[in-house]
Parts: structure tokens; sequence; C-alpha cells
């Protein structure tokens, strides 16, 4: 293992990232973050009975979105250890150059922040703490009103 951390051994790939989880910018670890957040929803989707692709589509969209993103990062705020509070910070006033869509400023930057932590659990090997987080955040979207 050349750059990275060593608990890395436990991502997906074996890919390591070229530097350790503590130099890579905020906005790459939520690069990866949205991308690990998108698979874990799709599988949690795959996971319930009689989803059409239509339906898989429009739920998992509801799940990712900027504006679910900023309210599960709210919810797990009380949770979060200094540690998690402290990347999330940086993801949050990270400057990504990209203007929201369907969200405002605010709601994106949370979701940022929501990313960049996932991505920063994901390469840093906490697993059970990813799971964790993941299963707390989709249960949130999933029964809030």
């Amino acid at each position: 293992m050349s750059g990275g951390d060593a608990k890395f051994e436990q991502g997906w790939f074996p890919y390591e990232p070229s530097k350790p989880t503590r130099l890579i910018s905020p906005i790459v670890l939520a690069y990866v973050g949205d991308a690990i957040y998108e698979v874990a929803v799709r599988q949690y989707l795959v996971s319930l009975p009689n989803l059409r692709p239509g339906h898989l589509h429009r739920t998992a969209t509801s799940l990712v979105s900027a504006k679910a993103q900023s309210a599960i990062l709210s919810h797990l705020e009380p949770v979060l250890t200094e540690e998690e509070q402290s990347v999330a910070r940086q993801g949050r006033n990270a400057k990504s150059g990209t203007i929201p869509k369907n969200a405002n400023v605010l709601e994106y930057r949370h979701a940022t922040a929501f990313e960049c932590l996932i991505g920063h659990l994901y390469y840093t090997g906490q697993q059970e703490r990813l799971q964790e987080l993941v299963h707390s955040s989709i249960e949130f979207v999933m029964n809030r009103p």
C-alpha cells in the first residue's frame, strides 16, 4: 500500500487513494461518498419487495437528493463524534464551484458535508460506522412524513 491508510484493505476494490485520507480534499471525499451512499440506497431498495424500475428510481432520488442529505446531516449531528463533526464541517465549508439545481446553497453545502463524511468513513475503513450511519440515514428519510 503506497499512499493510503493502512485500513483501506476493507474497501470494495483494491484501488487505494494516492494519499492518506486526511490529505484528500473534502470535495474529493464527497465525490466518493456520493457514490458509496448511492450504492447503499440502491442495494436497500432492491432488498424491498415488489419495486418496479420507475418506482426504484423515484425512491432512490428522494433518498439521495441534496435536500434529503441536508436533512440527514441535521438528523445525524447529535450522534456524530468530534472527528466526524470536523470532517462534515470541512465538507460543508469546501468550495465546490458548482451551482445546485434542485436545492438552495445551504442544503447543497450540508449535502456535501454528508457525502464528505461518508467518503471519509469509507476511506478510513470504518465499515461498521459507515453502515450504522447509512442505515440510520435511510431509515430517517423513509420514515419521515
